[in-house]
């Protein structure tokens, strides 16, 4: 399968900062699953972008605008081939478990075993272990089957129900969230219960015409990665149930939300800011040559026209409203004059 992805942020501030320093996590990885074929960073107000590879061997595109500016806006464009994926069994041999640690043993997997800054335990994911009866039986593949449907389940999806930097309690307290939540409660069970290496994986879902998602089409999205014997690295979705297959297009792996952020950064300035995000994967054609620039959907082009306008900035004031203004002060000055 060959996607076409689009990707669009935008941050608009109240006042006109004077700085702004980002850094994005929007390239498409590039591994035995999937190739990113093409990548385009487009940044409003323009500047140079630098690049470089994590540790983990996320592409991070990083930026500064030092001029002020009254918005930022970021737009991802990406051609994607994700390759057919081999069959995952519903269970495995009776030795996984030992398998499994012998691997553990053997291998460097510490960061996806420990806790992180969104996966940690807490007494609310430990009375929810217990009523799911997350623990090792069967066998390491057959209970994360089992656990990615029991979260799907047991969670309600409702978008904005919280944040990205809520803790799992919130979920866990209310049963909803949104796919960044549900990986960050199904990663700390993996790694407190059932010592399964576990990382979280970043990106985006293609939603078919036929395709049942909780999930937003118009949104990044978030699933899990779990490693087990036989098999390597496995993807589960517990928002939708699903595995992840050839719909799901990886931008970046780690420990949790934190280390994977589309965006990250910080600017200089007394102001508030306001997140627009919008995000379009579309099928596209594997005989549209690379040489070739891919064509943008009309409603795509207007949306990014609109995003790149700039906020409507008040007329400045005729000579009579500067006259009328200067009387005003004059009189607030007579009056503390003779209030002192």
């Amino acid at each position: 399968m060959y996607y076409s992805i689009r990707h669009l942020t935008k941050f608009l501030y109240s006042n006109p900062v004077s700085e702004s320093m980002m850094e994005t996590r929007m390239h498409p990885r590039s591994d035995n699953t999937q190739r990113c074929l093409t990548f385009h960073l487009s940044v409003s107000p323009r500047c140079r972008a630098f690049s470089y590879r994590d540790h983990l061997s996320n592409h991070v595109h990083h930026f500064n605008i030092p001029g002020q500016h009254p918005q930022l806006v970021i737009v991802a464009e990406s051609l994607v081939e994700v390759m057919p994926l081999a069959h995952i069994p519903s269970f495995l041999a009776p030795d996984a478990w030992a398998e499994l640690d012998a691997m553990v043993e053997q291998g460097d997997y510490w960061e996806m075993l420990l806790p992180s800054e969104f996966a940690a335990p807490t007494d609310a994911l430990e009375s929810l272990a217990n009523e799911l009866d997350v623990r090792r039986r069967d066998d390491p593949l057959m209970v994360l089957h089992q656990l990615n449907q029991q979260i799907y389940e047991y969670f309600d999806y409702k978008p904005k129900s919280t944040k990205v930097d809520s803790p799992i309690d919130l979920a866990l307290s209310t049963k909803a969230g949104v796919c960044q939540d549900f990986a960050h409660i199904m990663i700390t069970l993996v790694r407190e219960k059932l010592r399964i290496p576990c990382r979280y994986v970043s990106g985006y879902l293609y939603h078919g015409q036929n395709d049942h998602d909780r999930s937003l089409h118009s949104a990044t999205h978030a699933w899990i990665e779990a490693f087990l014997p036989q098999l390597g690295w496995i993807g589960f979705d517990p928002t939708n149930w699903l595995l992840a297959r050839d719909r799901h297009i990886r931008t970046a792996i780690g420990r949790d939300y934190a280390d994977v952020p589309p965006t990250r950064g910080m600017f200089r300035g007394q102001a508030a800011s306001e997140l627009t995000v919008a995000v379009r994967v579309t099928p596209s054609d594997a005989a549209t040559g690379l040489d070739q620039e891919l064509p943008v959907p009309e409603d795509w082009s207007i949306l990014v026209e609109k995003a790149t306008q700039l906020p409507e900035q008040a007329p400045p004031p005729t000579r009579q409203q500067q006259m009328a203004q200067q009387q005003q002060l004059r009189k607030r000055v007579d009056l503390r004059s003779l209030e002192i």
